[in-house]
């Protein structure tokens, strides 16, 4: 695809050496900014390994770049997620890891290439950004804090959704992240872990490492059970669950790992923080190695923030009071770990009854992040 009066032509990553100039973009496009939180390399590279990442056993991804004679000006990746068109039986497509110099004709001709790649496979609707399903990061950051990413979470140039908007997309969904610090905890909280304690004796316990693949077990009925009401949500499948695992396991806390458990044994919620890594990232410029290791080592223990990244109880469950004591327990290790303020996301704007639920636990909303769509 050419575009002979100024030279932009969007080319399909095939080689190596196209996916390395696909990895490295972000350099140059955030250059500088203090907030950026540069990814690790070999992550972006094995996500793109289909002997190494899941997705790839039920779905198909076509990435490319967009060229301005040699320089690579922007990159994109066009997305066919079956397994959601199945569940949700919808014909749409969706696109991921966009990255783009501030140029709408540049934006323009790499979801031009997406649209042809999803209507050629017969798809009727383009959504994103998703990289590559709503289980990992996905969405722009349209308002809030501008402040540095919590770990998974996107982070992206003021320009990006202008860019989106010209080439002819709209909001399909927000999501919101959600800040809490510790001692601001209204009282009612308190009151509300008494009485639920007391009234259906629930027990919250953390994380068994050396019974690891149990409890993985536990987390995967949970999670797919929890969401599955949830607009756009796709359970994951097995091996996304455990390659999820290997990748969190080297940061997971145990100790903000959290199940609840009636009398009787039943497991009936999960809960689960991460301490929020993109602090230690931000100083390793995408590479493990020489020093990325010892770095990683030395300042691990002075993470100060977490992310909430799942919290679901199995709907019977819901409103009992028993997400109190799950944001109870979580600040409790935390603070003994040293972390002192949360960020939970993220959360549907339409999910009124947890919105609602946090902003009575003395969240608020701090960044709203955007998936846009566009028909086909």
């Amino acid at each position: 695809m050419t575009n002979s009066a100024s030279s932009l032509r969007v080319a399909p990553v095939e080689t190596r050496a196209d996916l390395k100039r696909f990895i490295d973009l972000p350099w140059s496009i955030y250059g500088d900014d203090p907030n950026w939180v540069p990814p690790l390399k070999r992550d972006v590279q094995a996500a793109f390994d289909p002997e190494k990442h899941p997705f790839h056993l039920h779905s198909e991804v076509q990435p490319y770049l967009a060229f301005r004679g040699d320089e690579v000006v922007g990159r994109i990746c066009a997305i066919r997620n079956r397994n959601h068109e199945e569940i949700h039986d919808e014909a749409v497509g969706f696109f991921g890891w966009f990255e783009c110099v501030d140029d709408p004709e540049v934006a323009e001709a790499l979801l031009r290439a997406v649209r042809g790649w999803l209507r050629e496979r017969g798809l009727a609707a383009m959504r994103g950004p998703t990289s590559f399903s709503t289980n990992e990061t996905c969405g722009l950051l349209v308002d809030g804090d501008r402040g540095p990413p919590v770990v998974l979470m996107a982070y992206n140039p003021l320009y990006y959704p202008a860019l989106l908007e010209s080439a002819g997309l709209r909001k399909v969904k927000d999501l919101y992240a959600w800040h809490m610090v510790e001692g601001h905890w209204p009282e009612h909280m308190f009151r509300a872990e008494k009485l639920v304690t007391r009234r259906y004796r629930i027990r919250i316990r953390t994380l068994d490492m050396s019974r690891f693949e149990e409890e993985l077990a536990l987390i995967r009925h949970i999670y797919n059970a929890a969401w599955e009401k949830n607009w756009g949500f796709v359970p994951m499948t097995d091996a996304e669950i455990d390659h999820m695992a290997v990748e969190l396991k080297p940061i997971l806390n145990p100790e903000l790992a959290l199940f609840a458990e009636t009398p009787e044994g039943e497991t009936i919620g999960f809960a689960l923080a991460i301490p929020d890594f993109n602090q230690i990232l931000k100083r390793m410029n995408g590479r493990l190695f020489p020093f990325g290791i010892l770095k990683a080592l030395i300042h691990k223990r002075k993470i100060t923030s977490m992310r909430v990244l799942i919290l679901g109880l199995l709907e019977r469950w819901r409103g009992k009071g028993v997400d109190a004591l799950f944001y109870l327990a979580m600040f409790r290790n935390g603070t003994a770990a040293g972390i002192h303020e949360a960020e939970q996301s993220w959360i549907l704007e339409d999910n009124h009854k947890m919105n609602a639920a946090i902003e009575r636990l003395g969240g608020r909303v701090y960044r709203t992040y955007r998936l846009y769509e566009a028909s086909l």
